[in-house]
């Protein structure tokens, strides 16, 4: 009886802070998709950025921001960030409300040289995207991947590049450019995404049934994805 009495006392003494936990959780998910927004802002406002016909050509974009080299001690190589999809049957409408993605893997903390750096991905493929909404994707395993082309009018039609499910880039020192992270891991992140929407919900419920409306903190990220493609060609 006692240890009843116990813990219930320290649910009763927990409770006020469980809110504040939660809203301090949110609002950095909430940080994460607006510096994304930011990351696809400045990414496509500079010259050598994604190939339009690639990006025409996506069915989600993947950003995850500002990782840095200094996370990747013992057992805790990733970065975090957000996947932003084409609404609609076979991808085919506007952009939607963004799912939060980890990214992980040892074999890119040595690229980045202590650096901030961003990540971006372009999902190229019904199979690709609808992959990633299931589990977790090994790049270069689960899902063909390959560094993706920088420059509007670059060439897309290597073997490579159209076998390619994913393509990735990072974005260092100013520098833009297509980068291999094959061995690398994109999942789901459940955790985030509770923390981002009030409550537990799959990135398919997110993506393909929009089962949610997108935070105002997405307005940016989608708004410039829109405007950049608002069709998928």
């Amino acid at each position: 009886m006692k240890r009843w009495i116990a813990v219930v006392a320290a649910m009763l003494l927990a409770a006020p802070f469980l809110p504040a936990r939660a809203a301090e959780e949110g609002k950095a998910e909430r940080e994460r998709v607006e510096n994304a927004g930011k990351v696809i802002q400045e990414i496509l406002d500079v010259p050598d950025d994604i190939p339009q016909n690639l990006l025409d050509k996506a069915r989600c974009v993947v950003v995850v921001p500002s990782v840095v080299k200094a996370a990747f001690v013992v057992g805790a190589a990733y970065g975090r960030g957000a996947m932003v999809c084409r609404t609609g049957r076979n991808y085919q409408g506007p952009w939607g409300a963004p799912s939060m993605f980890a990214l992980e893997g040892a074999s890119f903390g040595f690229q980045i040289g202590g650096e901030a750096t961003d990540f971006v991905f372009l999902i190229m493929n019904d199979r690709g995207a609808d992959s990633l909404m299931k589990s977790k994707v090994k790049l270069g395993g689960d899902a063909s991947a390959a560094a993706g082309p920088v420059g509007r009018t670059a060439s897309a039609d290597t073997d490579v590049l159209m076998r390619a499910e994913i393509l990735t880039y990072s974005r260092a020192r100013g520098l833009f450019a297509g980068v291999s992270l094959e061995g690398s891991t994109l999942r789901p992140d459940g955790n985030a995404n509770r923390n981002l929407y009030g409550r537990s919900i799959s990135p398919k419920q997110i993506v393909r049934e929009s089962k949610v409306e997108a935070p105002p903190s997405a307005d940016e990220l989608i708004h410039r994805l829109q405007k950049a493609s608002p069709t998928r060609g």
